[in-house]
């Protein structure tokens, strides 16, 4: 037998002659001609070298060998709709797979709770969470190695749409003991006098403060640098130097650690965080459906 020969439509044909008895309705029932039917299912016999119905006046009846053939029609066509119903999920975005990277700060602060309700709603969807610098992000989008980016503004997103789903406040976080610990606001570049804790080299809160030391011609006075906003707490609430923090990020450590807050003066010290996808670039219905959750979410 050359199963390529075997086709649904006479699978179709021969399941619904052997429940009804009878090729007439059978063939009714597939919308087929009558000899068209009969000549499908001769066709099908002389394919598998058996005889499969057993054909008299009264109508039809299986064989043995036909009863075979219909235990395994009907297992391909329970296959074949378990097949068709799961890529109707996927389409529908049920089901699938999503890569987001994101910043520190929005790790930290607006995604946990709004990913764990998405997946409770959605937990056929597999969504890849990686922590990235926003510079990364964009790339990782354009390149089509990320399907969504969460990101704070100020980092070149051109060839993205981007939506605001937060926003994020800097500020100076220093220890109860700092000389500036009264201070209820302060200028960045009145900062650059002191000591700073960082992050390590390549983060994006480390650059952003780095160019702007430039631009007063100054450079920051690193003393230590460290790979966590927790660790940065550490370190300042031992008062090792101060640091710039997002606040709603790192406001339960500032809280648990007696640490003073201070207010920058600055206008880029207030960012908007991004939802970042690539423009004109296909999403698929999973992506879809994670990128409208969070907009509803973190609005």
């Amino acid at each position: 037998m050359n199963p390529a020969r075997v086709d649904f439509v006479t699978l179709k044909l021969f399941c619904a002659i052997a429940q009804s008895g009878s090729i007439t309705k059978g063939a009714n029932e597939c919308s087929l001609a009558l000899s068209a039917a009969s000549r499908r299912i001769s066709e099908f016999e002389e394919t598998v070298g058996l005889m499969l119905l057993d054909r008299s006046a009264k109508g039809v009846t299986l064989t043995q060998a036909g009863h075979a053939v219909m235990q395994h029609a009907l297992r391909l066509f329970q296959g074949f709709e378990q097949f068709s119903n799961e890529l109707g999920e996927y389409a529908k975005g049920i089901k699938g797979h999503v890569r987001l990277w994101a910043n520190m700060s929005s790790l930290t602060e607006f995604l946990p709770s709004a990913l764990a309700s998405f997946l409770k709603q959605h937990p056929e969807i597999q969504v890849e969470v990686e922590e990235q610098l926003s510079g990364d992000i964009v790339k990782a989008l354009l390149d089509g190695i990320a399907d969504i980016g969460v990101l704070a503004d100020g980092t070149p997103t051109a060839g993205l749409d981007t939506k605001i789903i937060g926003h994020d406040e800097l500020v100076i976080v220093c220890s109860k003991d700092h000389s500036i610990k009264s201070k209820k606001s302060i200028s960045f570049e009145e900062c650059l006098d002191y000591d700073f804790v960082g992050l390590n080299r390549g983060s994006s809160l480390l650059e952003l403060t780095s160019r702007q030391a430039e631009k007063f011609s100054k450079q920051m006075r690193l003393r230590i640098q460290v790979r966590s906003y927790d660790a940065m707490c550490q370190m300042i609430a031992v008062n090792l130097g101060i640091g710039v923090l997002p606040f709603q990020a790192c406001a339960p450590q500032i809280k648990a650690m007696g640490l003073k807050v201070i207010h920058l003066e600055d206008a880029w010290a207030k960012r908007n965080l991004l939802l970042a996808m690539k423009a004109h670039g296909y999403q698929s219905p999973a992506s879809s459906l994670l990128s409208q959750h969070l907009l509803s979410q973190l609005r």
